[in-house]
């Protein structure tokens, strides 16, 4: 049975902890309290999360592989080790241009 929490006071390696599954969006919560959360997540290639917003600016750090990261309808493609913040209500959208995974971190407040 997998661990509900991450381990903390452990080494680990972000793209070696969340793996890839076919045809879906895989995530991994490391860190969540009520001042924001820190999530890893591995799609699928062609995988995508629709258009939405957030109440909290978000960064996203691409860890391995390509993406499309629309922001406010302009789209940014992003490669292994670049990153871009999502503001606040702004809508978003996250496209796999192929297999990647991400580290999504919101900070609330």
């Amino acid at each position: 049975m997998e661990k509900k929490e991450f381990p903390k006071a452990e080494k680990f390696s972000f793209t070696d902890s969340v793996t890839y599954a076919d045809d879906s969006i895989v995530s991994k919560i490391l860190l969540r309290n009520d001042k924001g959360n820190v999530t890893l997540f591995a799609f699928d290639k062609g995988e995508m999360l629709s258009e939405h917003t957030a109440p909290f600016d978000a960064i996203v750090q691409v860890l391995d592989g390509s993406v499309e990261v629309e922001i406010d309808h302009k789209p940014h493609i992003l490669v292994t080790g670049e990153s871009i913040i999502m503001p606040a209500n702004i809508p978003h959208a996250v496209t796999a241009l192929e297999k990647f995974k991400m580290l999504l971190i919101m900070i609330k407040g």
